[in-house]
């Protein structure tokens, strides 16, 4: 890279691909993609815990016995609360923030399964599809945390059941910081509110 004159001093010339790049408008792609992702994904969870009163009810005994009721969850509880890391798995299987992984594209002509896919051609990883996918997961469609409870299966890419933030160097850069705060903020919004549907208040 090398600085251009024609641009401010956060912008630079890529020089292979010939388009300006913005420092600014980098940090404002990378704090809005973990924003609106963590987001989505706490938004999902409650929505499938209010759906799900006796799940709501099992994860709040969980944060009562190992957090209490005097102060706020913290980072160093997530560790003792393998039911929240489960709902949080079990959301992200369900409804991924992102539903299409970013697009890859083929250097050469190859064969998967039976598809043959030509040099040069994008192809996107349906990680929604594969959260669903009944070869994969027992009763795909159900949201059910206790199938993590006694598994190995994590989110950091290395089961490809399970790909939220993809895997391998193109791995999502906020994987530790979106995890955490997901699971830190669903388990106080969880802990220290009452939660219902309006039928449910009625």
């Amino acid at each position: 890279m090398c600085c251009s004159s024609a641009y401010t001093t956060s912008e630079f010339y890529i020089i292979a691909n010939s388009y300006p790049f913005s420092i600014l408008n980098l940090r404002q792609d990378l704090f809005g993609a973990g924003i609106d992702t963590s987001t989505v994904t706490i938004e999902w969870a409650l929505a499938e815990l209010l759906g799900h009163p006796h799940i709501l009810k099992k994860l709040q005994d969980e944060l009562s016995s190992v957090v209490g009721s005097t102060r706020l969850v913290q980072e160093s509880d997530i560790e003792n609360l393998p039911y929240l890391r489960a709902v949080v798995k079990e959301t992200m299987r369900l409804h991924p923030a992102l539903p299409l992984l970013l697009p890859h594209a083929a250097r050469q002509q190859c064969q998967v399964n039976e598809y043959d896919i030509p040099s040069g051609t994008q192809v996107y990883v349906n990680v929604w599809a594969i959260g669903r996918d009944p070869n994969a997961w027992e009763n795909p469609l159900m949201f059910y945390p206790e199938r993590f409870l006694d598994s190995k299966m994590d989110v950091r890419g290395h089961h490809f059941e399970l790909l939220p933030f993809r895997s391998g160097r193109r791995a999502c850069p906020g994987l530790a910081l979106g995890i955490s705060n997901v699971h830190l903020m669903l388990a106080n919004l969880v802990h220290v509110f009452e939660w219902a549907t309006l039928t449910d208040s009625t």
